[in-house]
């Protein structure tokens, strides 16, 4: 029967890890429960050294809302702010230039990875993608993992502190509207555009198909008028576990010896994209290019996914936030493997 529904003993570690988090961070009135939660209580299990696993198909259909809820952002009257974004989007690979200068050398030399894996490990593109070509390239991809994992979840959690203390920003506000206050017509056009979306993205070969696919999709009903509102609040919550349990469940089986050296790269790695980010969001900020909590938020390197979901509950301007994410993400994975092969001669 488990072996049916692909419930199996590592999964059913998985779910009840980021059940237990879930409950610690709403007993003790956290912030962001239903995503830091299963990130806290996967990282607990797996520093006892528990296998756990995915969700699997489940956990990329869930990404499918967050894709229908940037979608629903994008309107006509967004459209025509789009030409305002170009002078910050441009700022974007010289971030990237930056990080990649400075994360290249502290992964090679100061933690002693060899090339493949410290030049992956410094690109601040999508984990999966970030796997598969580091893998390819012939990548130690458990190291590659945790730093990549480290980094997302470290800028994950050290965001919500900083929108409250530096924007007021109240994250335990409801992300939506009650699923009870959305018409029927309304939540089975996102349900068409989420899955009809992800499967065409999928059929493509589209990378983020689960998000991006669907992030289309919403958008083209969105800019005719069809889709005016975004998913309820309790799709939002759920979409949260799914992509925090994503994050926790890289931790599987986690060694002493895996803290002390690749979580602890990843972590300095994040220390210093961290002051990046402050520095480029202060330039867009000076230069009147956007305001500052959209500044933060678009060049916080942390994952797509998680960055949609702070950018949602913090009421910021998704789209905008959104856009330069995959401009980011596109530019790593176009540039990543070529710049990759006119290193690897030059590295020692």
């Amino acid at each position: 029967m488990t072996a049916r529904w692909g419930i199996d003993r590592p999964r059913l570690i998985t779910i009840a890890a980021a059940g237990s988090g879930i409950l610690v961070f709403l007993a003790l009135d956290l912030p962001l429960p239903f995503l830091l939660g299963p990130m806290a209580g996967c990282l607990v299990i797996g520093l006892a050294g528990a296998e756990m696993r995915g969700m699997g198909v489940l956990g990329h259909a869930m990404r499918t809302i967050l894709g229908v809820a940037v979608g629903a952002s994008i309107t006509p009257e967004l459209v025509g702010e789009l030409p305002r974004m170009a002078a910050s989007l441009a700022l974007i690979p010289v971030y990237l230039l930056l990080a990649a200068a400075v994360g290249y050398p502290l992964l090679r030399r100061g933690f002693g990875f060899d090339h493949p894996t410290a030049y992956y490990g410094a690109m601040p593109g999508g984990l999966q993608d970030m796997l598969i070509f580091g893998e390819e390239a012939g990548a130690n991809p458990r190291a590659l993992s945790l730093i990549h994992a480290t980094r997302v979840a470290l800028i994950v959690m050290l965001a919500p502190p900083l929108l409250w203390a530096f924007w007021g920003v109240d994250l335990h506000t409801p992300p939506g509207q009650p699923a009870l206050d959305t018409p029927l017509q309304q939540l089975a056009l996102m349900a068409a555009a989420g899955l009809g979306g992800w499967w065409l993205a999928k059929r493509v070969r589209l990378f983020g198909a689960s998000i991006l696919g669907p992030m289309i999709a919403t958008a083209a009903l969105s800019l005719s008028g069809f889709i005016t509102m975004r998913p309820p609040a309790e799709a939002i919550w759920i979409a949260q576990v799914f992509i925090g349990l994503a994050v926790g469940v890289r931790y599987s089986g986690l060694k002493w010896r895996e803290l002390r050296h690749d979580v602890a790269a990843g972590a300095a790695l994040s220390l210093y994209l961290a002051v990046l980010t402050v520095i480029f969001a202060e330039a867009v900020y000076l230069l009147g290019l956007a305001p500052q909590l959209e500044a933060f938020m678009a060049f916080a390197p942390g994952g797509q996914a998680e960055m949609a979901v702070l950018a949602l509950l913090a009421g910021a301007d998704l789209a905008f936030i959104v856009t330069h994410h995959i401009t980011r993400i596109v530019l790593v994975i176009l540039l990543a493997p070529i710049v990759a092969k006119l290193w690897k001669g030059k590295s020692p």
